[in-house]
């Protein structure tokens, strides 16, 4: 019965869901035909690639170079331009080759862009985690937990890497009560009395621990600290720490508001954040992003299509726009 029921939320969650009736050779004529010639189609493009399953992606894929000799996403990226292309292209990778390379992106060139990495490592479980890393190994020949030692340092780059072990307890609802106090307990001393030893306990106990567990330490800790375990990582860490512990307790608490709250994060403001915006929709559009839609209105009282729209630049017509939005 729980089986059952985890099955209808996480297909209610699901907006992409592929064609019924597919057949790769066709549809890779479909998009032959697009971009032949002058001038591209880029309804044909959106109304095809949105309303295909990632997995019938790549057939098309496979087709398409084997009846035109052509690969079809370096096709796609010489035919399209801007956050069109960023968008579609996004939709070509297989799903944990589209995040490993989000995470070498991240961290190649000057700078690190550290709450891409933590968004990626706090949120996935413990599967996708290690697709991922060996998505990264076979596309970059390095490894990807090497590589964020190399690009972080301190208490975030053992808070990533301890994330990346993947050694949460993603399904156990078992709680032993003693134990989530003294974690709470952990914490208070960390922000008491300031010891790395304590920290780093308390950095342990958030990437090993079980959801249903943290969420017993969080309501423990607010019982003996008279303040929020939100508040507390506030108040006593900052700067990227601070976000990856965050990162954790919200994704704990609630995985969808926390994914609504980045794609807000992603449209407010002047200008948009498309790579985090794109990011998101594309990684979550057959996992759940149905669902993080319904936070999203929940949260800010709008559609998460009404903020999307306004990516978008003028230029593209009202059906183009319309076939992207069918994502959502």
């Amino acid at each position: 019965v729980c089986w059952t029921r985890s099955w209808r939320v996480e297909q209610e969650g699901v907006t992409v869901k592929g064609s019924p009736h597919f057949s790769p050779d066709p549809d890779a004529e479909i998009l032959y035909k697009a971009m032949k010639g002058i001038g591209t189609n880029e309804q044909a493009i959106t109304d095809m690639l949105t309303k295909r399953s990632n997995a019938q992606r790549q057939q098309i894929s496979k087709s398409f170079k084997g009846q035109f000799s052509k690969d079809l996403t370096e096709t796609l990226k010489s035919e399209l331009s801007g956050k069109f292309e960023r968008l579609i292209v996004a939709l070509m990778y297989p799903p944990y080759r589209y995040e490993a390379k989000e995470l070498h992106d991240a961290m190649k060139g000057l700078g690190t862009k550290e709450e891409v990495i933590i968004e990626i490592l706090a949120s996935r479980t413990k599967h996708q985690l290690w697709e991922i890393m060996k998505a990264y190994e076979e596309d970059y020949g390095s490894s990807l937990e090497e590589d964020i030692q190399a690009d972080t340092s301190g208490y975030l780059e053992r808070i990533l890497v301890c994330l990346l072990q993947g050694s949460r307890d993603d399904v156990s609802g078992f709680v032993d009560p003693e134990l989530a106090l003294q974690d709470a307990q952990v914490r208070l001393s960390a922000g008491e009395k300031i010891h790395g030893t304590d920290e780093m306990k308390f950095i342990t106990i958030l990437c090993t621990r079980s959801a249903t567990h943290l969420m017993r330490v969080f309501e423990e800790y607010e019982k003996i600290a008279n303040k929020s375990i939100e508040d507390s990582i506030k108040s006593e860490t900052h700067g990227s720490l601070e976000e990856a512990m965050l990162t954790v307790v919200k994704c704990t608490h609630n995985l969808h508001s926390y994914f609504a709250e980045r794609l807000h994060y992603a449209m407010k403001g002047p200008g948009t954040r498309d790579g985090t915006l794109i990011r998101n929709i594309v990684s979550r559009s057959e996992i759940d992003l149905n669902l993080i839609k319904g936070e999203f209105k929940k949260m800010y009282g709008k559609t998460l299509s009404l903020f999307f729209m306004l990516l978008f630049p003028k230029s593209y017509n009202k059906t183009t726009i319309d076939n992207a939005l069918t994502l959502f």
